[in-house]
């Protein structure tokens, strides 16, 4: 789920930081510029591990300020594809099942992946699955919060970057749009590794306990 990676930066430390260490100051602008952000292709980053190399550092006529090639490695959130992860449901919509891991929320099941036969139950605004059982069937409710396993097989990344401006046919709504968009996002396509822990864990030991609790 997490992977050390090897990235390079330089670094520009204003003169009222030239009094601290270099390797804190630069420690605390490399958070402060990566921490909770999504690096293209390289997923979303957490925090620095360690810095490996520090190159020579510049001071550049008109800037009081020093900069400095660094070589370091940050932990990324980054889940290899058929990794099984444990979060919470977060929201339903149409769209499938939305789960959150705590520190990221941007997974979405969508309901051909989820367990069959699957209904959306536009009161409730929640996905019922329709448990069949020897008593019959039951309607089990993937309710707000419950505890979900779930397998990754893909993932989305999307450059948000700022644009330049477009033609005059660009609508504003159309560059909201864009913002809004997740720059990166994990989707879970294969039920047979979905369920709930709740539903599926007694069921090695004692399945006729198949009954479901929620209504």
């Amino acid at each position: 789920m997490f992977v050390l990676v090897e990235m390079t930066d330089t670094v520009r430390i204003p003169p009222w930081q030239f009094e601290r260490k270099l390797n804190d100051a630069i420690a605390e602008e490399l958070n402060k510029k990566l921490a909770n952000k999504v690096v293209y292709s390289v997923g979303l980053c957490i925090c620095l591990y360690d810095i490996t190399k520090l190159e020579d550092s510049y001071i550049f006529p008109g800037d009081g300020a020093s900069h400095t090639k660094v070589h370091f490695r940050y932990v990324v959130f980054h889940p290899f594809l058929d990794e099984i992860l444990v979060g919470k449901i977060k929201a339903c919509s149409q769209e499938g099942v939305h789960v959150s891991l705590g520190f990221f929320d941007d997974i979405v099941i969508p309901p051909e992946s989820l367990q069959q036969p699957t209904k959306f139950d536009e009161a409730e605004q929640v996905w019922v699955w329709e448990y069949e059982t020897d008593e019959g069937a039951h309607d089990l409710y993937m309710d707000i919060g419950e505890e979900i396993r779930f397998r990754i097989v893909d993932e989305t990344f999307v450059d948000t970057s700022p644009t330049g401006p477009s033609s005059a046919d660009a609508s504003t709504s159309t560059s909201e749009e864009v913002q809004k968009e997740s720059p990166y996002r994990l989707t879970m396509l294969d039920q047979e590794a979905f369920w709930y822990n709740i539903w599926h864990l007694p069921a090695v030991s004692e399945p006729q306990h198949h009954t479901g609790s929620n209504s």
